[in-house]
């Protein structure tokens, strides 16, 4: 008995210090790491996801390799069911749209409600104080890991008819809208026929005549040329805008060393600077050239007045108060004095 139990403290003992001795072994890295985007590059959201992949396979010295997947081709198009893919590992990480993802999400379609953020400092008054970090703390409990803000812009509306400038210009107009029912809420309101379809779907839509417009930023109008798909009238009202999310599946996240995890996040912080830079440009000026890029292209650009901007925010606010209580009453209570107190 006192020889067993001899042995027995002896083959505890080389067990202790062979996992004392032992060297920790490192998380097994995949070869590529698939980072899914709607829009690829030249496009600011596609330049997001590239600066990003680039900054990390530089920072990492090729530890972490990224590869992206443009036009969200991991999941055949479908940009709603992005973020259940993120979660289910079918993808590792993605920069991916507030819009996009509020149907799994319904704290994202803050973003959405109508008129909420009159200019850009609303956008980054949301974005870069508490309501982003509360936002940041429930997409963390939903199963995926934010890293970083960046941007798509504000949402412009484009049209085959007639300038738009009233609630009433927008009578029967078929408009392409995303897949989040705030959306066709929206359209309805101001007395449009919102039809929802991807984007793939929504440019030979546009060219057949199927749908009269859509609402997009206007980068988009530019980089695909929407003037050539019969898109000749153009309306700046920033009724909404669409930040971007840089994120990572949670099992990936977990993958990765304490060292190469903080890489990663400061890289989509970067890239998320940089992005929003570039998306704003030619937006932010005095002389917005990007309208006057769009004009060039024979496209007549209507821009709001206060008084205009006033009819359609006051169609849309049932819409607004609906969606409140969907998005949370605090949470929209506290985007609202954020907005409120931001510096212009």
């Amino acid at each position: 008995m006192k020889l067993r139990r001899h042995l027995l403290s002896l083959l505890a003992l080389a067990a202790s210090v062979s996992a004392f001795t032992a060297p920790a072994v490192a998380a097994e890295y995949k070869a590529e790491y698939r980072m899914s985007l709607v829009l690829g590059p030249p496009t600011p959201w596609g330049q997001a996801g590239k600066m990003w992949a680039d900054m990390v396979k530089e920072r990492t010295q090729g530890r972490i390799n990224i590869k992206l997947y443009p036009g969200v081709s991991l999941i055949q198009g479908d940009q709603t069911r992005e973020f259940s893919a993120l979660r289910q590992g079918v993808i590792d990480m993605a920069v991916g749209s507030t819009i996009n993802w509020s149907p799994q999400v319904k704290e994202l379609n803050l973003f959405s409600l109508p008129f909420l953020m009159p200019d850009y400092a609303a956008i980054d008054a949301l974005t870069q104080g508490s309501v982003g970090q509360k936002i940041f703390a429930t997409l963390d409990k939903s199963g995926v890991v934010p890293l970083g803000w960046g941007e798509n812009g504000f949402r412009e509306l484009t049209n085959s008819k007639r300038p738009i400038k009233s609630p009433a210009d927008l009578k029967g107009m078929k408009i392409r809208v995303v897949g989040s029912p705030i959306y066709s809420d929206m359209f309805t309101a101001m007395g449009a026929n919102p039809t929802q379809m991807s984007w793939a779907d929504a440019q030979p839509a546009l060219s057949s005549g199927a749908v009269d417009g859509q609402e997009n930023p206007l980068f988009l109008f530019t980089v695909l040329k929407m003037h050539t798909v019969g898109q000749k009238f153009v309306t700046t009202w920033g009724y909404v805008a669409d930040p971007l999310i840089f994120v990572v599946n949670k099992e990936i996240w977990s993958s990765w060393t304490p060292a190469d995890q903080a890489i990663v996040k400061q890289a989509a912080i970067d890239a998320g600077k940089a992005e929003i830079a570039i998306a704003r440009k030619g937006l932010v000026e005095a002389d917005k050239p990007v309208l006057k890029d769009i004009a060039g292209m024979g496209v007549t650009v209507t821009s709001l007045s206060a008084e205009e901007r006033e009819e359609f925010v006051k169609v849309t606010r049932p819409v607004y108060e609906k969606w409140k209580n969907t998005v949370g009453v605090a949470l929209v209570k506290e985007a609202e004095a954020a907005v409120a107190a931001r510096k212009k």
